[in-house]
């Protein structure tokens, strides 16, 4: 008798890591930190035209610790940075960071003492979307990126 006779059906084989791996990808709660100007971009992204939903991202949290991605999104300034800090310290493990805009990954045209440089220097940043702002195709490239990082990760149960 053959193991798919015997289970009634057909049989999928795989790994637990890529099953995982597999759910995650597609199950993106994203908690937004909206902060400047490319705010009215990451909103066009979730708007009807470019549908970032079909990703398994359309729903934004509003708490940290619902949330697995957080999408820093726009200038963060000195004055900010301790508040970042403190809402990446709250989101529950697994969890990624977007710095999405170019202020965002480089400080942007702000060259001075009141803007971080970078956000990468408070909090470590798995996808760099650049622009200013950034176009909605290049957010979905970033969050393809994104699900491609999670899902051939090693999955920590």
């Amino acid at each position: 008798m053959a193991l798919e006779d015997a289970l009634g059906g057909s049989v999928v084989l795989t790994k637990l890591d890529k099953a995982i791996g597999w759910a995650r990808k597609y199950s993106l709660f994203m908690y937004p930190f909206v902060t400047a100007c490319c705010g009215m971009e990451y909103m066009a992204t979730a708007a009807s035209h470019y549908d970032i939903d079909r990703f398994g991202a359309g729903l934004p949290r509003f708490s940290p610790r619902q949330a697995d991605v957080l999408f820093v999104v726009g200038t963060i300034s000195h004055k900010q940075a301790p508040i970042l800090k403190r809402v990446y310290e709250q989101m529950c493990e697994p969890k990624w960071v977007v710095a999405f805009g170019g202020c965002t990954c480089s400080g942007g045209p702000y060259d001075n003492y009141a803007t971080v440089q970078g956000i990468d220097t408070i909090i470590p940043v798995d996808v760099y979307t650049p622009g200013c702002p950034p176009r909605p195709e290049s957010v979905l490239d970033g969050i393809m990126r994104l699900q491609d990082k999670i899902q051939n990760q090693k999955q920590e149960i």
